[in-house]
C-alpha cells in the first residue's frame, strides 16, 4: 500500500473518533443530573410522585429499546443519533418552562426514548466505520474511550452543576443541559455513515424478526447477547447507591462528592483501558471479573474511605468487562441486525438492572449498604466460575 492509500484509513478514523468522542461528551454533559431530583421536590411533588417518574423513565426505555434497534437497521443510523438529543432537549425544556408532574412524565418520556433510539445506533454505526477502514479490532479501544468521554462529561457537570445553579438556579442548569443535548445533536450530524441503500431495504418488521432467528439459532451469537446484562447490569445499578455507602464510611458532607469522584475515574480508567485488553479470552474474562468482584466485596466491607479505592479499582473492571463483553458481540452478529441484537442486549441489561434495583432494596432494608454491595459481588464471582469452567455465555 502507497503512503497516500494508508492515510486514508487513518485520516477516516480519526474523523470518526474525534466526532465520537465530542458526541458522548456532549450526551451527558447534563448539569440537572446532581439537581433534577431537587426540582421535583421543590416543585411540590411527592416521593411516590417522584418514584413513579423514575419507574415511567425504566419503563419507556424498556418498551422502546429493541424497536429502535430494529429501526436502526432500517433507516440512517446517524438520523437516530442526532434525533435522540433533540427529544431529550425537548424534555429538559419542558422541565424548566412549565415545571409540573405532567411535564416532568413528558420530559422522562422523552428522555427514555431519546436514550433507546441511540442504543444499538450507536455501536452499530461505529463497528460498521471501523470494519470499513479496516480497522474492527480497534472497536474496543474506540468504545473504551466512548465510555471515558461519557464519564468525564458525568464528572464535569457535577462540578460545575453547583456554580451554574448558584447564578441562575434551575433555568440556567436547565438552559445549559438543553444546550448541551443540541450540540450533541449537531454534533451527531457530523458522524460517518457509508451503509449502502441496499443495507436498508429491510423493513423494521423483517429486520427485527431476522435479528431475532439469528439470536435463536446461533449458539455464539446467543451466549455473546447474554454475557453482556451478565456483566452489565449489577454494577450499573450499584452506581445509583454509591453516595449511601461512602455516607456509611463516615466521612463529612462535604468529603462525599470527592470520594464519587474517585469512584468514577475508577470507572472512567477503566474504560481507557479497553484497547490494550481487547484480545483477552475466556480465562481472562473470567479472572477480570472475579478480581474486581472480590475488590467490590473487600472494598465496602472494609466500611472506610481506604476501601473505597478498593470499590473504584472494581467499578474500573466491571467497566472494563462490559465494553470487551460487547466488543465480543459485535464481532459475532451480521452486519445486517448489529442495532436490533445489540439493542436485544441492553433491553436484557434493562431488566436485569431493574430485578437488581428490587434486590438491592430487599437487602439494604434489612442491613447495611456495605452488607448490600457485598452480596452483590456474588453474581460476578458465579459468572467468573462459569466462564472458567466453560459453561458461561460469551
Amino acid at each position: 500500500m502507497t503512503p497516500s492509500l494508508a492515510r486514508v484509513p487513518a485520516t477516516g478514523i480519526r474523523r470518526l473518533t474525534a466526532t465520537l468522542y465530542c458526541y458522548a461528551f456532549l450526551n451527558d454533559l447534563i448539569l440537572l443530573y446532581p439537581v433534577y431530583a431537587l426540582l421535583f421536590s421543590d416543585t411540590g411533588l411527592s416521593l411516590w410522585q417522584i418514584s413513579s417518574l423514575f419507574a415511567l423513565w425504566s419503563v419507556t426505555g424498556v418498551l422502546v429499546e429493541v424497536p429502535s434497534g430494529a429501526w436502526a437497521d432500517t433507516v440512517s443510523r446517524r438520523l437516530l443519533l442526532w434525533l435522540g438529543p433533540l427529544l431529550t432537549a425537548v424534555g429538559f425544556a419542558l422541565w424548566v418552562l412549565a415545571p409540573s408532574y405532567g411535564a416532568f412524565a413528558l420530559g422522562f418520556a422523552l428522555w427514555g426514548t431519546g436514550g433507546a433510539l441511540g442504543s444499538g445506533a450507536l455501536e452499530a454505526l461505529v463497528y460498521d466505520e471501523l470494519g470499513r477502514l479496516d480497522a474492527a479490532d480497534r472497536y474496543a479501544h474506540v468504545m473504551g474511550r466512548v465510555r471515558a468521554a461519557s464519564l468525564v462529561a458525568v464528572m464535569a457537570a457535577m462540578a460545575l452543576a453547583g456554580p451554574v445553579f448558584a447564578l441562575g438556579g434551575y433555568p440556567a442548569v436547565g438552559g445549559a443541559s438543553v444546550l448541551a443535548c443540541l450540540l450533541a445533536a449537531a454534533t451527531a450530524t457530523r458522524l460517518p455513515e457509508h451503509r449502502t441503500p441496499a443495507a436498508r431495504s429491510d423493513s423494521w418488521a423483517t429486520t427485527l424478526r431476522a435479528g431475532l432467528a439469528e439470536a435463536r439459532g446461533n449458539r455464539s451469537v446467543r451466549g455473546a447477547l447474554l454475557l453482556v446484562p451478565a456483566v452489565g447490569a449489577v454494577w450499573g445499578a450499584l452506581d445509583e447507591y454509591t453516595p449511601l455507602l461512602v455516607r456509611e464510611t463516615g466521612v463529612a458532607g462535604a468529603t462525599i462528592p470527592c470520594l464519587l469522584l474517585l469512584i468514577w475515574a475508577g470507572a472512567t480508567a477503566g474504560g481507557l483501558m479497553a484497547g490494550a485488553c481487547a484480545r483477552l479470552g475466556r480465562a481472562g474474562l473470567a479472572a477480570l471479573l472475579a478480581g474486581a468482584a472480590l475488590a467490590l466485596a473487600t472494598g465496602a466491607a472494609l466500611r472506610t474511605p481506604a476501601g473505597l479505592v478498593l470499590v473504584a479499582l472494581a467499578f474500573g473492571g466491571f467497566q472494563l468487562t462490559t465494553v470487551l463483553a460487547d466488543a465480543r458481540l459485535q464481532a459475532r452478529v451480521d452486519d445486517r441486525h448489529r442495532a436490533t441484537l445489540t439493542s436485544v442486549a441492553g433491553l436484557g441489561t434493562d431488566l436485569a438492572t431493574l430485578s437488581v434495583y428490587g434486590a438491592y432494596a430487599a437487602v439494604s432494608s434489612a442491613t447495611a449498604h456495605d452488607t448490600a454491595f457485598v452480596w452483590a459481588a456474588l453474581p460476578y464471582l458465579v459468572t467468573a466460575l462459569a466462564l472458567a469452567a466453560g459453561r458461561a455465555p460469551g
